[in-house]
């Protein structure tokens, strides 16, 4: 009897967890794959900051699920809205339904504002490539109206990954095209990249204030509108733009889900399966149980995370064991917009370092997944942009 697997969320997880799934099943007849997800592409999302400053990236971003999966897999465009293990049921939000045997959830995650008066309102976020979009052309806009005596002002809240990446790729647009814009890197905690080591740390701020960037930590913000960010200590701070970076939260797709949850991220054990035997999770949609050796929510983890998912899922369909997912660091990589900081590779005696090495490090990265994803050619095309 046919049995269909179904995986939900064309993220870092669900993409690799399609890729692992193909590869493990080797062509089996006796599986339908069903890939769901509200787009028809995968977008590389540790390097879409770089639309920011060149919109013409967003070819090297965006992956169509055509070039990445096998033609027997069966794809999907639509919205999640619920999944119901009872009736073994996915919800669309055009009112369809997905009926499944085992289920993988790699949604991902959306925008977390904690409540904060206006963050939601005023802020542009960067989850998508439409997001990305959006804030170039905020940018160039406030830039086109501002002189040298009153630059346009650009405030990113949230100084992690993406908030680091986001402000170093406004510097670059503003010094390639030497506008008049003014920016500022917002933190709620005492340092950039919170949580961090401390020599990533350092050179991190080091390289955001080279690029003219200013910096205020340990101050959160409790109030946005239309103009200005207002914090716990701090004077207020007007703003053109306003980017936030500051969290994430779960799909509202699983608040209703008939398993252990915590806030909207399903809790599974170190296999991804989550309390309902059928159902599995993963990446950003998932709390995974590891013990004492937690796996950060990183692209990097994601990946490792994708290959064991997708060999679980072949492996339940054939009644074998499962395996145990270990978290695996192979180092932080992270870039100020045409440099970059490394930290913590294997291999290499130096914690933290900067400079070419570092650069081609991240570029590589970029340039490896893409061609697991699809091609080599494509990830040729894509080098000189990342």
């Amino acid at each position: 009897m046919t049995e269909t697997v179904v995986v939900l969320g064309a993220g870092y997880a669900g993409a690799g967890a399609i890729k692992s799934l193909e590869d493990h099943l080797d062509g089996s007849a006796d599986v339908d794959v069903v890939w769901v997800s509200d787009r028809d592409y995968h977008l590389v999302l540790h390097e879409s900051h770089r639309v920011i400053r060149n919109p013409d990236v967003e070819r090297n971003v965006r992956l169509p699920v055509e070039a990445i999966k096998s033609p027997s897999t069966r794809f999907i465009e639509g919205g999640v809205a619920g999944l119901d293990p009872d009736s073994r049921e996915i919800s669309l939000d055009d009112g369809s339904t997905v009926n499944y045997d085992y289920v993988l959830v790699a949604l991902g995650s959306r925008t977390a504002y904690y409540g904060i008066p206006g963050l939601e309102e005023f802020s542009l976020t960067l989850k998508s490539l439409e997001d990305s979009l959006a804030i170039h052309e905020g940018v160039k806009a406030a830039a086109r109206e501002a002189t040298d005596e009153d630059p346009a002002r650009i405030v990113v809240g949230g100084a992690g990954l993406s908030g680091i990446q986001t402000a170093g790729e406004i510097a670059e647009f503003r010094d390639s095209r030497h506008a008049p814009i003014e920016i500022h890197l917002v933190e709620a905690l005492e340092e950039v990249f919170p949580g961090n080591d401390p020599e990533l740390q350092g050179a991190l701020r080091k390289r955001l204030l080279d690029r003219d960037i200013h910096i205020s930590t340990a101050d959160p913000i409790t109030e946005a509108d239309e103009s200005t960010i207002y914090f716990d200590d701090g004077n207020p701070l007007d703003y053109d733009v306003f980017v936030w970076t500051g969290g994430i939260t779960g799909r509202e797709c699983l608040t209703d889900a008939a398993f252990e949850n915590n806030h909207n991220r399903v809790n599974t054990d170190a296999t991804f399966r989550t309390s309902d035997d059928r159902v599995f999770a993963i990446g950003d949609s998932a709390i995974i149980d590891l013990g004492e050796n937690p796996a950060p929510p990183t692209a990097q983890a994601a990946w490792q995370a994708a290959e064991v998912a997708g060999k679980n899922l072949a492996r339940t369909v054939r009644g074998q064991p499962l395996e145990t997912w270990d978290y695996e660091s192979k180092g932080t990589l992270v870039s100020v917009g045409g440099t970059a900081v490394a930290h913590g590779i294997p291999g290499i005696p130096i914690g933290t370092f900067g400079g070419p090495i570092a650069k081609l490090l991240k570029k590589g990265v970029a340039a490896r997944w893409i061609a697991d994803m699809t091609t080599v050619r494509r990830a040729a095309r894509a080098w000189p942009n990342m």
